[in-house]
């Protein structure tokens, strides 16, 4: 592995990020912030571009930039949503929660709709509204982000086993949401604290993220993925109260159990279903 490389890229990543940071702390205007964010999701790509310049490597060569399509980019697609509606079932059983539709979001949305349309309805066509948005607008932003940390990381940990090159990719995607999750991204209840949770998130999120990645041979499969996860998994976070960032939500702890779950899931089908042993392999 090339350090240097890494560091350069490291740096080219998080520098601006701490730029928006501050941008985003002292403006703190939130319609402002949330388009921030959706541009800072090109941080990664740039960084990427501007280090393979730097060591005048072909920019995209080598990064999973391909559009040949097979079941991994189905099968990761739809995952998304079912780990939507299994965090919704585990927040469910958590101590505390409960089931509310009185909320003022859901209460407009309801009202918006014809009669006879209630919360599941609700949910069904926000999971399908989802669906489209994650292979769309969000997959667009989403790969701004794939393409340098399951894409130029994976390549630059290329001879690492795969868990290790995991852990290490998950901390700096995590590390990176840093101002973020500062400003209230996320975790707006509990913004310090959600440092570590988003770190640990993107840790759990990111083994998953990777076998596709690997197993599709395409970057644009763990992008629709990730795009895909964001236009899900706030659907506890809508229905269930008390609200607790901590708790629910796209990155709160309900979530983080299904995909250790799913994790453990993929793994045991790697190893005893598939046989191409991904996960003890080395990259």
């Amino acid at each position: 592995m090339n350090k240097k490389r890494l560091i350069i890229f490291i740096l080219c990543a998080i520098i601006p990020m701490l730029g928006i940071g501050l941008v985003m702390h002292f403006i703190a205007k939130e319609t402002f912030n949330i388009t921030l964010s959706a541009a800072a999701m090109f941080i990664p790509l740039l960084s990427v571009v501007i280090t393979q310049l730097i060591f005048r490597e072909p920019v995209l060569k080598g990064l999973g930039v391909s559009f040949k399509v097979n079941s991994c980019w189905i099968v990761g697609w739809l995952l998304m949503p079912v780990i939507a509606l299994a965090t919704l079932g585990v927040t469910l059983m958590m101590s505390g929660a409960v089931w509310n539709t009185d909320n003022e979001m859901l209460q407009m949305v309801l009202k918006s709709m014809p009669d006879g349309f209630g919360v599941w309805e609700i949910v069904a066509i926000s999971i399908i509204g989802g669906l489209f948005t994650g292979t769309t607008v969000n997959a667009l932003f989403a790969f701004g982000e794939e393409v340098a940390w399951r894409g130029f990381l994976l390549k630059l940990f290329r001879g690492k086993r795969f868990l290790t090159v995991a852990f290490w990719v998950g901390l700096i995607w995590g590390f990176w949401h840093t101002p973020f999750v500062l400003n209230g991204h996320n975790f707006p209840q509990h913004p310090v604290v959600g440092v570590f949770m988003m770190i640990l998130f993107c840790m759990l999120f990111t083994p998953m993220l990777i076998y596709f990645r690997v197993k599709s041979g395409s970057v644009f499969v763990p992008a629709i993925m990730h795009g895909t996860y964001n236009a899900v998994a706030g659907i506890s976070f809508i229905i269930v109260s008390p609200s607790s960032d901590l708790l629910y939500g796209s990155c709160g702890f309900a979530s983080m159990i299904v995909l250790l779950l799913v994790d453990i899931c993929i793994y045991l089908y790697d190893k005893c279903i598939s046989k191409e042993n991904i996960f003890t392999s080395i990259i």
